[in-house]
């Protein structure tokens, strides 16, 4: 039994949602469905979701223009009569739309989550009709009825482990089952959605408490790649992978999961197919526990983001300093602000941070705060950090792999400003700056993987 996800563009208008129609009925495996809120039809086109966050918002604001439900029930109609759907479902779909802002929220938080959730709550029900009348048998299963709980946490919630438990008593037979992704209750009974990735996650979270054979997760690219389309020309498709180096790739940039959405069929052990709705004949990329690949070469992928930036601390003899890195991390407990990576030496330390978790409020009073408490010799924040990771489960039998990936950027000027090798063995960062952080992928890149000379 596969479990298998469409993303927004996959499920944008009736022309996007007939393909996954066909996707569906192609393989009789398919029996779980996770859907997405229709996504943009075209280039300045607005998302779903969008829609129902400035539907959410003008609620709040006491706005009860009937154009924000018109607006939106515009794009589930098209779709809906593009399958000639009963008017009762596409009836049920306004009227749910008209309720949102009846309903009884315990704070806006959660108003905000409802409204949101309901993107994807309506086209599960909607593509179940459209499966219907495609002669496929099809029924939507609500997160409530299945039992999928999350923690209380509106917008960011987690799944709890009776989730799983809850799953076990599922019983699939001959319908499909068309479930809503990004969203759960708590246990309170009140909608909660994930932070990032949200349908992605669902479908992970469904593969492992269904215990299916496979995860499959169409997108809008063939695979995976080795790195970045828009930074290097037509790079090598990925055919397999392990879930150790999605994780790691994800971390730092690839696009297809966030780092989060993954545990839960990693958790379960279940094969991921990464394909794209408009091949779906393609392999795609498939992505396996560790025991399932042997590595033909050093490097999967390399990736690269510039989220991060850095606060770079020197003071002599640092390493003798006891309780330095404590009365650090006080500080940063003290601003509500996590970091990802502390490399240091013997008289110098940088703490590399997520930029999207800070604002420039936040950064003053906490460099000042540190200067104040730790008198550094140095203290300097870099703002212009990015971070390149070089994953390949090929990388534990292989030596002179960080020679090899340094010594390119060596050639083309480009400065190294940390190196940090991964207790897994099958990772290396490096720290550079946001404006060498291209260059860096592509000549790393050309080194392992292309013989020939990239333009930068």
């Amino acid at each position: 039994m596969k479990v298998v996800k469409f993303g927004g563009s996959s499920l944008a208008d009736a022309a996007h949602v007939e393909k996954v129609v066909q996707i569906v009925q192609a393989d009789p495996d398919r029996k779980v469905v996770v859907t997405s809120a229709p996504g943009k039809r075209f280039a300045g086109d607005i998302k779903v979701t969008d829609l129902l966050i400035k539907y959410a918002n003008a609620t709040l604001a006491g706005d009860t223009d009937p154009k924000y439900v018109a607006d939106i029930f515009t794009r589930y109609e098209e779709i809906g009569q593009g399958f000639n759907v009963p008017e009762a479902v596409l009836a049920d779909i306004k009227a749910k739309l008209e309720s949102l802002p009846k309903q009884s929220y315990p704070n806006d938080d959660y108003l905000m989550a409802a409204f949101k959730a309901h993107g994807e709550r309506l086209n599960a029900e909607l593509f179940a009709a459209c499966l219907t009348q495609s002669g496929t048998k099809a029924r939507f299963v609500d997160p409530k009825e299945a039992g999928i709980l999350l923690s209380d946490d509106p917008n960011q919630a987690s799944v709890l482990e009776e989730t799983y438990d809850n799953l076990k008593k599922i019983k699939v037979g001959d319908e499909k089952l068309v479930f809503p992704g990004f969203f759960g209750f708590t246990k309170n009974g009140y909608i909660a959605t994930f932070a990032r990735g949200g349908s992605d996650i669902t479908g992970s979270i469904l593969a492992r408490g269904l215990n299916a054979t496979l995860y499959e997760n169409f997108t809008d690219v063939d695979a995976i790649f080795a790195a970045n389309p828009k930074i290097v020309d037509h790079p090598l498709p990925i055919t397999k992978m392990t879930f150790r180096e999605m994780r790691e790739l994800s971390y730092a940039g690839f696009s297809v999961f966030n780092d989060e959405a993954i545990i839960p069929a990693i958790q379960g052990q279940v094969p991921i197919n990464v394909k794209n709705t408009n091949n779906p004949d393609l392999p795609g990329t498939l992505i396996v526990p560790e025991k399932d690949v042997t590595p033909t070469r050093p490097v999967t992928g390399i990736a690269g983001s510039n989220r991060f930036a850095a606060l770079y601390l020197h003071r002599y003899l640092l390493n003798k300093q006891v309780g330095f890195t404590l009365k650090i991390l006080n500080i940063l407990y003290k601003y509500g602000v996590s970091y990802e990576h502390m490399p240091s030496g013997i008289d110098d330390l940088t703490i590399i941070f997520d930029r999207n978790q800070l604002d420039t409020d936040t950064i003053h009073k906490m460099c000042a705060d540190i200067q104040k408490t730790l008198n550094p010799d140095t203290l300097e924040w870099i703002d212009d950090y990015a971070i390149i990771m070089v994953v390949g489960e090929g990388m534990r039998a292989k030596i002179g792999t960080i020679e090899n990936i340094i010594r390119p950027l060596a050639e083309h000027g480009i400065a190294v400003h940390m190196i940090n090798q991964g207790a897994s063995r099958i990772s290396i960062m490096l720290g550079t700056r946001e404006s060498d952080a291209d260059d860096a992928v592509k000549y790393i890149y050309q080194h392992f993987f292309s013989n020939t000379k990239l333009r930068v």
